[in-house]
C-alpha cells in the first residue's frame, strides 16, 4: 500500500518526467526486440542497389540474400547472431528521444497551447494539429541519431562491396559527421524525415482516445 502511494506521489509530482521516462524505455524495449527486422530490411534494400551497380557495370549483379528470413540467417551464419543488432544503439537513443519528446509536446500542447473545453474534452481538430506537431517536433530532435543509425547500418554494404569501414561506433559516428559537415550536418535529411514522423503521429490520433493522455 506504501509502495502503491510512493508512485502515487511521484507521478503527481513529477507527470512529464515519469511520462518521458515510462515511454522511453517502452520505446527502447520495442525497438531491441524488432531491430533485426529493420536490418534485414536494410540489407535488402542495400544488396538491390549493389546488385544493381555491378549490372550497369557488367557484372553479374547477383543477389545474395532473398527474403528477409534467409537474409537473417544468412547474417547469422556470416557474421555472428550479435551482427542482428549492429546499429542498435542510436536506434534506441533515436527512440528515448522520439518517444519521450513527442508524448511530452503532446500533453504541452494539449493542456497549455491548444487547451481543452470546458467539459475537459479535447476537439478532434486539436488533437491532430497537437499530434502532427508533437511527431515533427520528437523526429526533429532525434534527427542525429536517426542519421548515425542509417550511416551504422550502411556499413553492410561496404561489407558486401569488399571496402573497408568507414565508422566504428556511435561516437566515432557522430565525430566523423560532425567534422565533414559541422553541428548542421547531423540535420542532414531532416525534412523528409520530420513530415514522415508528423504523418505517422497524425495516424495515432483516435476520436475515442481525445480524453486519453496522448495519442497512441
Amino acid at each position: 500500500m506504501g509502495h502503491k502511494q510512493e508512485n502515487n506521489s511521484i507521478f503527481s509530482k513529477w507527470p512529464r518526467s515519469t511520462k518521458f521516462a515510462l515511454s522511453a524505455c517502452a520505446a527502447a524495449v520495442a525497438e531491441i526486440v524488432t531491430f533485426p527486422l529493420d536490418l534485414t530490411k536494410t540489407r535488402l534494400q542495400i544488396q538491390g542497389e549493389v546488385a544493381l551497380g555491378k549490372h550497369a557495370n557488367g557484372g553479374n549483379g547477383q543477389m545474395v540474400y532473398r527474403g528477409m528470413l534467409r537474409t537473417a540467417i544468412g547474417i547469422v551464419r556470416e557474421e555472428g547472431p550479435l551482427k542482428l543488432w549492429q546499429g542498435v544503439t542510436p536506434a534506441i537513443y533515436r527512440h528515448i528521444v522520439y518517444s519521450g519528446v513527442r508524448m511530452v509536446a503532446y500533453e504541452q500542447l494539449r493542456d497549455s497551447v491548444l487547451g481543452r473545453r470546458a467539459d475537459a474534452s479535447f476537439p478532434f481538430w486539436k488533437a491532430v494539429v497537437g499530434g502532427m506537431v508533437a511527431g515533427a517536433v520528437g523526429q526533429f530532435m532525434a534527427s542525429p541519431t536517426d542519421l548515425v543509425k542509417v550511416q551504422m547500418q550502411m556499413e553492410g554494404r561496404r561489407r558486401l562491396e569488399g571496402k573497408p569501414p568507414r565508422v566504428h561506433g556511435v561516437y566515432h559516428a557522430f565525430l566523423k559527421i560532425v567534422s565533414e559537415g559541422g553541428i548542421r550536418g547531423l540535420w542532414a535529411g531532416w525534412v523528409p524525415n520530420v513530415q514522415r514522423a508528423a504523418l505517422v503521429n497524425l495516424g495515432g490520433v483516435s476520436p475515442t482516445r481525445l480524453l486519453d493522455n496522448a495519442p497512441q
